[in-house]
């Protein structure tokens, strides 16, 4: 392998589904709603394929997503970034990170399935 080359691995975990009470008016705060979770992430692996240390392991990001949706607040820019800073500060190797969540059937008039937010990171822009 030329030293060029790099491997750049991806762990994500995809619809992580929460019940939570996030949510700009009070009535969101109250009644909940069905929110769908995405964390994907990538980093230059460790060949030591066997050990999980050497890894992002998504039992970890399954546990911040849950902790972090248990959390009411207003805006969902602010979960996903609660989010995001704790996958990096647990893994602090990534080189790219991104948090999406969707509302799924938000309370507003007409047939819509979703709403999304997501926040990205990129190791490359913060040195």
């Amino acid at each position: 392998m030329k030293s060029s080359q790099r491997y750049v691995q991806t762990v994500a975990l995809r619809d992580v589904k929460c019940y939570a009470l996030h949510g700009y008016y009070p009535e969101e705060q109250l009644t909940g709603i069905y929110f769908m979770v995405d964390v994907v992430v990538t980093f230059n692996p460790d060949w030591d394929t066997e050990n999980l240390q050497r890894t992002v392991n998504y039992e970890v990001i399954n546990t911040i997503i849950l902790e972090e949706m248990k959390l009411t607040r207003k805006m969902l820019e602010t979960v996903v970034k609660s989010i995001l800073d704790r996958v990096i500060e647990n893994y602090p190797f990534i080189l790219t990170g991104a948090v999406g969540i969707r509302k799924l059937n938000p309370p507003m008039p007409g047939e819509i399935g979703h709403s999304f937010v997501q926040l990205s990171y990129s190791a490359e822009e913060h040195n």
